[in-house]
Order: C-alpha cells, then structure tokens, then sequence
C-alpha cells in the first residue's frame, strides 16, 4: 500500500470540475463543484445527528436509498439549512446536473456548506452548472470550492491491490469551524474504483467513521449539513466484495487510512487553529472508556487555550477527563506532553512531578503537540484530534455572514 497527496480523481474513471456561481454575495472564489464517475457506482454514507438536517442532506439521503449514484454536486457559500424552498432547492439542483451530465436524477447526490438560515440563489447555481468543466487534474479545484473558512484544502489517496488489481481510494473534504463528534461534521467525498457492494461498502464506511471523523473536535458544534460520501465504480476490476474476509479487511485498512488522515487535516485547520492537539489514552479498561476520554480533552475550551497560551497546565486535561463521564480512577493517571521537541511527564499517579516550566514551554511551541494520558488500567488506548482555542476563532465567527 502506499498514500499519495491525491483526491477524488485519483481513482479510474472519476473527474471533477468547479466553476464561480456567486452563491454568496461579494465571494469571487469559486463555489460550485461537480464530482462524477463515468460508470454507475455503490454508493455509501454517514450523516449529521443534528436534529436541524439540511434540504441537500434529506435529498441525497432519499436518492441514496438504493446504494447507487454516480455524481456529487456541492456547493459553498450557503447551506441551504432551515431555509425558503429548500428541498426543492436542492431537487432542481441534482434535476439539472442530471440534464447537464445525461443521468437520472435519483443518481445525482447533493451537498451544500455555508451559512445556514438563508434561501439558496439556486438560480446561480442552475445557471452555472453547464459551464463546469470535468477532467481527472480538477480535484484540487473541487476541494477549493467547497472550502469555507477553511484555509487550506485538504487531500489524500491511497493505493493497494485486491485479488491481483491496483486499486485506489483518493478523497477531499471541508471542514475548519462547526466541528465536533457525532458524524463528521464536515462534507467529505471519497471515491474507488475498487468493486464492492453498496452493503458493504456502507458497513466499512460507518465503521471508520466511528474512529477517524467522529474523533475530531474544534469548537463543540455539530452542523447541519455534515456527511461523507463514498463512491465505487468497480473500474478496478477486482472481484466484487460481497462478504467478509481478507479482501473486505484490506479495502477496510485502505479506507481507514484515507479517512484518518483527512481527518486530522481537518483538526490541524481548525478556524484560527495555530497548532494540532493529538491526545492518546492508553492503558484503559476498553476502547471506548479511552475514546471518550480522549474526545473530552480535545473538546475542552480551557485545555485548547493553554495550548494555545504554551502553558503546560495538566490540571485543564485531568479536569476534562472528569467530567467525561467515563469511569477512571485519578489517582492512577499519568499525564505528559510531547512534540518535536521532545516529551515531559508533568502528572504521575495523579499528581504533579515538579517538571520544569521552561522545558515544557519549549515543547508547546510546535506546531503539532501530544497530550499522551496512562490510565493503567488495561491494554485499550484510543486517539482523538483537536486543535488549540484562538483570538482568530472569535473574529473568524464574528464576521461569518459578511
């Protein structure tokens, strides 16, 4: 196996293309992006679990309920959530790219980011549509419409064989503010030419989910219009998986990989993020008493802050960790923080190690820094990713609608 900087052309038979629509009003970036495969494709996906869901949502939710689809169409800008006429907003929207790309409608998913509350100018976006070029060089292009606030795209691909063929999983996503656990809390589209049933295809996608997306957190916000994607067009030619077994769990690993490392791109990007926080338990009873713990540290304002302040106040972690509601004993935690730098252990036994300020001062400069907690408790661990709280988050939010 092997992991590229590619995105949702990397897999045979896909392209994209964008195209400036004017969707937000004063925006001159572009706003509207198609992703299509050449050939029918399974199809899988993982939602929101806000109550509030989006029109595009509801919409690709009811086209997907046969497994299959072979274009995305996503626009920025405006989220077309709790708005005027949205789902019929969003039905003329996969009406015309079906027109434009000679499909049926049902097999046209949609997605939109952007403020929520405001009608969609769709008028912009039927008229824009027809103009999108497709070529199998635009994910880039697409990625760049579909951003927000987010600053920089965000890409990965991963190549691997199946029964003999190569086969490649490439994928992109937007996401920076509004995110928290509980669904991916973005919009990621992932594409394989590998050939796998929609069944099994969506038992792999909600799987990996639940240990890459589902373990990022920026600000405690779970949006309206999250979901991931996934498509596969068979282009491949490798044997249909249809159950499991050792095809099912290498597409799986190649999946994880894909999704995990868009995942973390996400939490590094964070609205005015200016460092990572990956924090790691180990030493737990089970998987999920460290996940949640883990997720409750990333999550936390005051622990961010100190990140972000360069101050190495393990007492924001352990506090987090309180009221995780995860069971744990404190008096057998170890805290320490690590990064290129190096590493320090500034709680043992739950409680502090006298460990040099000025030391772990420089550790906290990095870019990417490690929270990394002992429970001693069993052989479980689990990984989340966050990013540390900002004056820029604020000002990013602010002025968000204008």
């Amino acid at each position: 196996m092997s992991k590229e900087n590619k995105g949702v052309c990397f897999a045979k038979g896909f392209t994209a293309g964008a195209a400036h629509a004017g969707i937000k009003e004063g925006s001159t970036k572009d706003d509207l992006a198609i992703i299509y495969s050449s050939t029918p494709c399974n199809a899988a996906a993982v939602y929101t679990t806000n109550v509030v869901k989006a029109a595009p949502l509801k919409v690709t939710k009811e086209h997907l309920s046969n497994g299959r689809a072979q274009a995305i169409i996503i626009n920025s800008g405006n989220a077309n959530a709790a708005a005027m006429n949205g789902e019929l907003h969003a039905i003329e929207t996969a009406q015309k790219a079906a027109e434009v790309l000679g499909l049926k409608p049902e097999d046209v998913l949609v997605a939109s980011t952007g403020v929520i509350g405001q009608e969609l100018n769709v008028d912009a976006i039927l008229k824009t549509l027809p103009k999108i070029e497709l070529s199998n060089e635009n994910s880039e292009a697409a990625n760049l419409a579909i951003m927000t606030t987010d600053t920089k795209t965000k890409t990965c691909g991963m190549s691997f064989e199946l029964n003999g063929k190569e086969c490649h999983i490439g994928g992109i996503c937007k996401g920076s503010g509004m995110i928290h656990p509980n669904m991916g809390t973005m919009l990621a589209f992932i594409t394989t030419d590998a050939a796998i049933s929609s069944e099994m295809l969506q038992k792999a996608l909600k799987a990996n989910v639940r240990t890459t997306f589902n373990r990022i957190s920026v600000d405690g916000d779970t949006s309206t219009n999250d979901m991931v994607i996934v498509l596969a067009n068979g282009q491949a030619e490798n044997e249909e998986i249809i159950s499991e077994g050792k095809e099912y769990k290498q597409f799986f690993f190649a999946l994880h990989q894909v999704m995990e490392c868009l995942a973390i791109q996400i939490a590094a990007d964070g609205e005015g993020a200016s460092r990572l926080i990956t924090c790691t338990v180990s030493g737990a009873k089970t998987e999920d008493q460290a996940e949640t713990l883990a997720r409750s540290v990333v999550s936390s304002s005051l622990t961010k802050a100190a990140m972000f302040g360069r101050d190495a106040n393990w007492g924001r972690v352990i506090c987090a960790m309180g009221y995780s509601g995860a069971d744990f004993d404190p008096d057998h935690v170890d805290i320490a923080f690590g990064s290129a730098k190096g590493e320090i252990v500034l709680c043992k036994d739950g409680r502090e190690t006298k460990a040099d300020d000025d030391v772990a001062y420089e550790i906290l400069g990095e870019d990417a820094i490690d929270i990394l907690i002992t429970l001693h408790e069993g052989n479980e661990r689990a990984t989340c990713w966050g990013c540390d709280l900002t004056y820029d988050y604020v000002t990013i939010n602010k002025d968000y609608r204008t």
